[in-house]
Parts: C-alpha cells; structure tokens; sequence
C-alpha cells in the first residue's frame, strides 16, 4: 500500500458485441485483472451483468489502485453471463484487451477494439473505458419512489427502473447509477442506494444531473417514461420527512399534445452524505492487526523426514509451509506493532499425553502461544516438527473458534482498534466442515478475515466453499455469512511465480474485509482523517 499514489475509477462501456445466445442478445460483464508477475493475473474488480444488451454501459466502476512508479498491465475481459457461478471459466468469453493503467489515465476516453486473442479481432466489438481519480470518499445516499406513472405495457403496468447521469466536462452524459426494476407498479418506491459522491457529481453540487425513469423490457428494448434534470443542491432538500418531488416529462408528448402535464411524479425522500473511510484511514487511524497461524499437522502431509512429504524441509530450508508463512506474514507484520504473533498446530498428537489435539501451541506454551516475529514462527515450526506424531482428522473450527473468542472480547469495546487475521495452512480435504461453516458464519460477525492456503496436490473443492466467492456461505442450519470473510487459494498455482505474488493475492480482499466490518458496525477510524471538502 506503502507507494499508493491514488485509486482510479473506470468507466466501461461497449459496442457491438458479438452474439453468444441462440435467439437473443449476450448477457455481458466486464472484469479487470492485473498482471501480478510470472504469468499470474489477478482478479481486480468486475462491473455487473446486463440481460440482452450488445451495446452496454456498465454502471458499476471498476476501481484500481494507481501507482505512478509502476507500470501496471491489466487485462479488460468482456462474457457472456449465462448462470449463477462467480467463476468465468464456464463463461463464454465475448472478447478483451491488454493495456497499462497509465495508457487509459493519459487518454480521456480510450477505445480499441475487443480482440479473442492476440490479432484476432471478435468481431467489431469495442471497448471504451474512462477514468476519473478518487479523491472524495464522502458517499450519497437517496431513497426515491414515484408516482402516477404512464402505463407503456399492453398487458399490464411499466416496470420501471432509473437512470441518473452526471455531465461530464465536455458535455456529454455519463452513467452513474441503475436502480432495481419494479414489476407492474405505477406507484414505485425503490431501495435505498447509495453511490460515491466523486461518481455521482465530480463532488460539485451544482454539477447538472440528469433522472431517466424507463419502462423494462425483458428483450433489452427499453421505453422511456419520462426524464428530468438536477443537480444535488436541490436534492439536499429532501430530508426530515419533506420530500422533493420532480415532474417526469417525456419530451415527444410534451411536443405533440397541448394538454400534457407530465408522466408521472419523481419523489425523493431523503437525500445523506457520508464519509466513507479506506483501509488506510482505520490503519492509520490507530487499528492494529493481528496475525494468528493454524499449521495442518494430520497423518496426510506424510512422515516429515521423508523428501516426498509436505513437512519435509528442503536442503536449501523450505517447504511450502514455510513459504506461505514467509509470503503472507512479511506483509501483515508491519501492522502489527508487538509483532508477537500466537501459532497453533492441529491434527497431530502431542506430548506429554499424545491425545489428538486440534489447537495446540506450537512452542508448547499454552498460557503464551506468541512467537516473536515470522522468524519466531519458523524456528518453532522447525523444532516442533520431531517431537510431535502426525495424525487427524483434519478440523478446523477449533481455531478458527479460538481466534473469534479473542475477536469478540475485542469487539465489545466499540471501537475500530483490533482486527484479526487467521491464515491456516493445509493440505486437504476438511473433516469438520459443518462445525467449520458454523465457525466462520459466527466470525463474519466479529472484526476477522480468514485466509486458506492449500498446499500440496489434494482436491480443494471444500476449501473453494468455504470462500464465498460462489455465493454467500450458510451454517447447515441456512444462517447466512453477514459477510464474506474467507480467501482461499491453492499453493500450487503459484509455485513457479515470484513470492509477492502470493502475498498479494492472499491479502487482497483484507481490506475490503475490514473497512465492510467496520461500516457494518457504524465505526469511523479511533482517529478519524481530516475530512477536507471540495
């Protein structure tokens, strides 16, 4: 984070996107990926999915972190959605481009067209993309119903959704937020929404906005109800039970019949702005993070002295234990001021009663389970390994039950102060997996991220359920995660890349994790940052 000079906000739109789907338009979304060394791309953002559209302006902004000292490649890859999987692979794949950050914030509007590899064109595909630097972290928050819309189905009622656009500085108009549709309803009352005040006006009040409310059509030809023009400072006045209404005027009618009034009335019932705080402004704002480690130790890894082993330390002293505790704690540790980091062992039997034990210290000091910095952590590995028996089952929610007793007590103080990492290490399939979803749907309430790396050649599938990226995890008995809080990712796609690598994709999603913590909980950082307003 340390060289971070800024985040940059992308706006993607496309033309002409091939055809995918028999007898109907491709479902799109776009996702960016950086190249993170060694061949290995990273999953940055993704933008949403549009039903029937070969022409979409994508409404959700990818947001990529700048650096001017490096040249960041990324990769824009454009699908056809066709299912509920947060995997693309099973995606058909509509066309994409390479190019460097700098290339598209040098460039006001940078357009090339799609390509399906390297000289291939897909078809006259394009891809537009345009950036925006993030300098205002404050957010809107408007509630907006209608009423009294016109009726544009034969068959029923509109089905309305909005639209608000921000003029740009040329002039032109650029999408900042889609509703939800509302079937059959002439009298509509949307969610509450929220958009970053920097996307919703460049943080001018004044900026012009303009609202276009639109009947749904499942084909992708939309009609429109009717339109209206604004600007925040007359929003604001919606608030303390007094709403702002606006007329909803369709200018075709409005030009044909004399007798027209208007297509509905737009009502906003409160219009808020927030600051929203980074991972930055909690670190830096005093939240220390602690990093606690779980070592798989069942019968599986096989007997440590043997070379085949996942335990057995190499001539030149590693093995991929080691390399996941080197290449993730080398990076948490400079957030932790003590660097005194508690490391548990599971799976293995232990003197001096050689029961089974799934949460032992590693130095053998239960009252003290703290190794003294990642150098601390793999010297106890390395004298633990002889004195212990490897065994089983392989159960997990003991730790992780053991990390969230620690992250509750911290909890209770109310304050952003402590937030705790748990990075478990194993090689493969998990016993107790419904006491672990149990474990982990209890943790998502608590200020805890959970990272999984899997060593060694085992089939994951457990460990990539666990990792809510396919949907939101459920305790057997359907509690859902109040949020997702576990990455998962498998050592061996990154043994031939540099070991940043591993790091960085491990701990991307930690900062997410933390700051949606904290704004579940209402926290602003113990020392918030001076909000400087524009």
């Amino acid at each position: 984070m340390a060289g971070c000079v800024t985040s940059v906000e992308l706006s993607v739109s496309c033309r002409s996107l091939p055809h995918r789907d028999l007898g109907s338009k491709s479902d799109p979304l776009c996702v960016v990926l950086q190249d993170v060394g060694g061949g290995c791309w990273a999953e940055v953002d993704r933008t949403e999915r549009i039903k029937n559209c070969q022409a979409p302006e994508f409404c959700k902004k990818l947001v990529v972190d700048y650096y001017f000292e490096k040249v960041q490649k990324l990769k824009f890859a454009v699908y056809d959605i066709d299912n509920e999987t947060f995997d693309l692979s099973d995606d058909d794949y509509l066309g994409g481009i390479e190019c460097t950050l700098g290339q598209v914030v040098s460039s006001s509007v940078f357009t090339r067209p799609l390509e399906l590899k390297q000289g291939k064109p897909a078809g006259k595909g394009t891809i537009t993309i345009s950036a925006e630097e993030i300098k205002d972290t404050r957010v809107l928050y408007l509630e907006i119903e209608a009423r009294n819309l016109d009726k544009k189905d034969l068959f029923g009622k509109s089905d309305p959704f909005l639209e608000f656009y921000k003029q740009s500085d040329a002039g032109t108009w650029q999408l900042v937020y889609r509703s939800e549709v509302i079937k059959n309803n002439l009298n509509p009352c949307w969610r509450k929404f929220s958009v970053p005040l920097q996307t919703f006006c460049g943080g001018d009040f004044n900026k012009p906005v303009k609202v276009l409310c639109v009947d749904h059509d499942s084909n992708g030809s939309h009609d429109l109800i009717g339109a209206f023009e604004t600007n925040l400072t007359q929003l604001q006045k919606a608030g303390d039970g007094s709403a702002v209404e606006f007329e909803c005027i369709h200018p075709e009618k409005k030009q044909k019949k004399k007798s027209y009034k208007n297509s509905g009335i737009i009502r906003v019932k409160s219009c808020k702005i927030e600051t929203e705080y980074s991972f930055l402004d909690y670190v830096m704002g005093g939240c220390q993070i602690n990093f606690t480690v779980g070592i798989d130790f069942t019968g599986s890894n096989g007997d440590p002295k043997s070379p085949d082993s996942l335990h057995y330390i190499s001539p030149d002293g590693t093995n991929e234990y080691l390399i996941a505790i080197w290449s993730v704690g080398s990076v948490v540790q400079d957030y932790d001021t003590d660097k005194l980091f508690p490391v548990f062992g599971f799976g293995a039997r232990v003197p001096p009663s050689w029961q089974v034990s799934h949460e032992f210290a590693l130095n053998f000091n239960p009252s003290n389970p703290y190794c003294q910095g990642i150098q601390g952590i793999v010297d106890a590995y390395r004298q633990i390994l002889p004195q212990i028996q490897l065994y089983g089952p392989t159960n997990f929610s003991p730790i992780i039950n053991h990390v969230a007793r620690f992250a509750a007590h911290s909890a209770q103080q109310g304050t952003a102060s402590q937030y705790f990492i748990l990075l478990i290490i194993t090689d493969g399939e998990i016993t107790d997996l419904d006491q672990t979803r149990q474990a982990i749907v209890n943790a998502s309430k608590l200020p805890v991220s959970i990272i999984i790396v899997g060593v060694g050649e085992a089939d994951f599938k457990a460990m990539e359920f666990l990792d809510g990226d396919d949907g939101v995890l459920k305790s057997l008995a359907g509690e859902p995660a109040a949020r997702d809080i576990v990455q998962f990712v498998p050592f061996r796609q990154f043994k031939n890349a540099p070991r940043e690598v591993l790091s960085q994709t491990v701990l991307a999603e930690v900062p997410k994790q933390l700051v949606s913590y904290y704004k579940l909980q209402g926290w602003p950082p113990v020392k918030p940052p001076e909000i400087q307003k524009v």
